[in-house]
């Protein structure tokens, strides 16, 4: 039976097990290439996420402070805002009470100005009245005196005396509308 020296072999060696000696030495390259990652690579790794890990920090804070200026701002142009609200409102009501006040003054000036031309306009029609009233009044005196003379027949020569019969019929033509005026 050579067949079980055989089977005595292949009891001793395994496919899934390697040997003994290949096991040590991969646990000894294994143990090196760790060392050498962890005091020369390990390091440089940490040195880089620390640098990285400041960067996003910074970043972070940074992204903070803005936003915190960028509220601030928002804060500062929203009570600008506000008070520039406040002041067109106050310079609109101020406008409004500057153009009611110019339009009153005009208005009275108006007024003053109407009055003055209605005074002046009355005054001239007083004293053109009083020029045509006159004029009526020397025209019929005239007129009164030529009718006199030719009722009379005779020329009056005195001046005073015409004057005073002048004034006497005028002031006689006076009454009389007066009188039928009451």
């Amino acid at each position: 039976m050579v067949v079980l020296p055989v089977e005595a072999h292949a009891q001793q060696e395994s496919i899934l097990v390697p040997p003994l000696y290949d096991v040590v030495w991969s646990i000894i390259v294994l143990i090196i290439i760790i060392g050498a990652v962890y005091y020369y690579a390990l390091p440089k790794i940490n040195a880089i996420l620390d640098e990285r890990s400041e960067t996003i920090e910074e970043g972070l804070a940074a992204a903070e402070r803005a936003k915190e200026t960028e509220a601030l701002a928002k804060r500062r142009a929203e009570e600008v805002l506000a008070e520039a609200n406040a002041e067109a409102g106050k310079i609109r009501a101020g406008a409004s009470d500057d153009a009611k006040q110019i339009i009153a003054r005009g208005r009275k000036d108006a007024e003053r100005e109407a009055e003055l031309i209605l005074d002046n306009a009355q005054r001239q029609i007083h004293a053109e009245r009083q020029a045509a009233e006159i004029s009526l009044k020397t025209e019929v005196g005239l007129l009164a005196t030529e009718l006199a003379e030719k009722i009379v027949g005779e020329h009056l020569k005195d001046t005073e005396l015409t004057a005073r019969v002048v004034d006497r019929f005028l002031d006689d033509l006076e009454t009389q509308p007066a009188v039928q005026e009451s």
